[in-house]
């Protein structure tokens, strides 16, 4: 039984599934939420141990919160931070199955 550090689920927050995530899947790269302090070498390490796979580089992006109107009322999204993770060959994660 491997233990894992309970901090590398505070740096993962969810997987992301869209159409382009499901794209570059196919690029052996898979795309997560992670928290706002992360930084690429905690995520890279998180992958790691989490899913048992070895990773190749790890670029991430902060897409800045919209402001939008429901029923009249003005609302604000909330900044996510993105990490697109490269795999190395050989190696795959399926988002699917959830940790």
């Amino acid at each position: 039984m491997k233990i894992t550090d309970p901090r590398h689920y505070d740096v993962i927050v969810a997987p992301v599934v869209t159409e382009k995530a499901t794209v570059a899947s196919e690029h052996n790269k898979v795309v997560f939420k992670v928290a706002s302090k992360a930084t690429k070498p905690q995520i890279k390490e998180a992958v790691e141990k989490l899913f048992d796979v070895k990773v190749k580089s790890v670029n991430t992006l902060v897409r800045k919160g919209k402001t939008k109107v429901f029923r009249g009322n003005f609302g604000s999204q909330s900044d996510v931070k993105r990490a697109i993770v490269t795999l190395e060959e050989g190696h795959r994660i399926d988002v699917t199955t959830g940790l």
